[in-house]
């Protein structure tokens, strides 16, 4: 009994210990991504999602599916629209071994054009919002970003 118990925590330690460094890589990987968005890289912050990944930003309602959609209409769109953007976590994350939700801001000014229909207003933004992210095998697997939108558009004018 007295080895059965022995072997029962040996393992219990293991599995919390193996979990608690899961949850250290997924803060780990979305500190990378996020200093890449703030490095204003694009190809580097799409780096850290998985080839299938979804993106979900609740203001367009419809998910991007794959890490090539993810960069080229969410990653790149921001940082060409914002190029001084700054996006910082402003609460202590949830963190678990296959994900992490956190608060955060984002700021800067809108100095370039956000599409050929909706060109730069030049005017500074900075709003709110979360996001939850799954990670598996090292990569992001899902985000899904929630923010006023209505905010936001109010303070570029729109």
């Amino acid at each position: 009994m007295r080895n059965t118990l022995r072997s029962f925590g040996f393992i219990l330690l293991s599995t919390l210990a193996c979990m608690a460094h899961a949850a250290d890589d997924a803060k780990a990987i979305v500190d990378g991504y996020m200093a890449a968005w703030n490095a204003h890289d694009v190809d580097k912050a799409a780096s850290f999602l998985a080839e299938d990944a979804e993106f979900f930003d609740a203001t367009v309602g419809t998910p991007q599916q794959g890490r090539a959609a993810a960069r080229d209409n969410v990653i790149k769109v921001f940082i060409t629209a914002v190029p001084n953007l700054t996006w910082k976590m402003t609460s202590e994350p949830i963190v678990s071994a296959d994900g992490i939700a956190f608060q955060w801001e984002f700021a800067g000014t809108n100095s370039g054009a956000w599409s050929a229909e909706t060109p730069a207003t030049h005017k500074p933004l900075k709003f709110e919002g979360v996001s939850f992210i799954r990670v598996k095998d090292g990569k992001i697997a899902y985000q899904g970003d929630y923010y006023d939108a209505l905010g936001f558009n109010k303070q570029l004018g729109w």
